[in-house]
């Protein structure tokens, strides 16, 4: 063991960690940053030469993201989600709990094949605005759509940042996630919705005020290009049939991806400017980021000791998935959803290098994260959003407030995930 290397790795893995949570810089810079100091440290030690750090970029799920990005950032374009807003809005016919579930189932289904940052992002003003109408508190209905689209998200390899990753790492498909964690994020979906009317019974006793305001309405107004939406309806259906059969046609996520890109410049044919404001950008350097920073820690060999001391349990495998969920889980917590995966990706290949079966901990790490999203603000970039979109416009939400009504959430799923990982679920 090259304890050089070592302390160099942990020093700036901590560092740049440290960097992100000060919040004195964008996270994408901290990574950046940290992705430098790895570079040059592993290069003067002689553990991470700078020529080999892209060795470590995971190219596939850079393309899956960005190929998502475009075709997510284009529709948004047309109005279709301030258009699916309105329309879940007006079938709720001003009634607060029919209101919260039907933004949350929208904002669940939306997020099993979409951007769910992009999708929170969109419909929060429509959501925001509908309460004003109705004279109703609009926290409910702000919080229970980015809860459930976190909830939703789980279910496919789309559906969030950390499965992607996952997803690539255990070279899980599409149709992996439908047949595995679909069912389960089904499951806590259905059991969310009661809890979280309980949780927010005295929000939603409210009397609505304008109902006729609502109901006067007209979702199609909301569409800028009904045309261009249409079209895109359609490359998205081609998608998803790209991605349910990728493995036969032997070409990757992130191919499809480029594909589905490919496909909606061609129907649609947007500007340069057009096509590039819808991609995240910041998210795809933090990613590139965060890969060289885990890339040059795992090569200085302090991720294998962390999974030598954690294969004490590999006679119990069902315990180190367990174990693992909840450390997904508060990690989550702590450092957010996309930084939590990055970090244990790696530790359960240093386990299955030591022979231990990965399969239960890769599902472990997708309920854990997925689910636990929930618990704090920092959790995913989604619940970041929601938060600056409130505050913007005068509706502030505490820490305080989304622990109130976010922990029962991420504890439900992370119990019933505990459960389904000792019945033998994902093996």
């Amino acid at each position: 063991m090259d304890w050089i290397a070592l302390f160099v790795a942990v020093t700036v893995f901590v560092a740049t960690y440290a960097l992100m949570l000060s919040g004195r810089v964008h996270r994408a810079l901290a990574a950046l940053v940290g992705s430098v100091a790895m570079m040059l440290g592993g290069t003067l030690v002689g553990f991470f030469p700078a020529d080999q750090a892209l060795g470590h970029v995971d190219v596939d799920t850079l393309w899956l993201l960005f190929g998502m990005m475009v075709i997510v950032g284009l529709l948004r374009n047309t109005g279709f989600f301030q258009y699916v807003a309105v329309l879940a809005a007006k079938l709720a016919r001003g009634k607060p709990w029919v209101l919260l579930i039907a933004f949350g189932v929208v904002g669940a289904v939306l997020s099993m094949l979409l951007d769910n940052l992009t999708t929170v992002l969109t419909m929060a003003p429509v959501t925001l605005s509908v309460a004003d109408v109705l004279g109703v508190p609009a926290l409910p209905f702000l919080l229970s759509s980015v809860m459930l689209a976190n909830t939703g998200g789980v279910a496919t390899l789309v559906g969030d940042p950390p499965n992607v990753l996952i997803g690539s790492a255990a070279g899980f498909g599409f149709n992996d996630f439908l047949f595995v964690a679909a069912p389960v994020s089904l499951f806590v979906l259905v059991l969310s919705v009661p809890l979280l009317l309980v949780r927010f019974r005295r929000e939603l006793s409210v009397r609505p005020e304008n109902v006729e305001a609502l109901h006067a309405m007209e979702p199609r107004a909301a569409l800028s290009d009904h045309r261009g939406m249409g079209r895109l309806m359609a490359v998205l259906l081609a998608v998803v049939g790209l991605f349910v059969s990728h493995h036969l046609l032997g070409i990757s996520p992130g191919l499809v991806a480029l594909i589905g890109a490919a496909l909606s410049v061609l129907v649609l044919r947007p500007s340069v400017d057009e096509l590039l404001q819808g991609v995240e950008w910041d998210m795809l350097l933090f990613l590139v980021g965060l890969f060289i920073v885990v890339g040059g820690l795992e090569r200085s060999g302090a991720l294998m000791v962390i999974g030598q001391g954690m294969a004490v349990l590999a006679e119990t495998p069902v315990v180190l998935a367990v174990v693992l969920l909840w450390l997904g889980c508060i990690l989550c917590w702590c450092i957010s959803a996309i930084p939590a995966t990055m970090v244990l990706i790696p530790v359960v290949r240093s386990l299955g290098a030591l022979g231990v079966a990965t399969a239960p901990l890769w599902w472990a790490l997708v309920l854990g994260i997925g689910f636990g999203s929930n618990g704090t603000p920092l959790g995913t970039a989604a619940n970041v959003a929601v938060l600056s979109v409130a505050e913007r416009n005068g509706k502030p939400i505490s820490t305080r407030r989304w622990l109130w009504f976010g922990m029962p959430l991420a504890f439900l799923g992370c119990v019933i995930g505990t459960i389904l990982l000792l019945l033998g679920w994902g093996q």
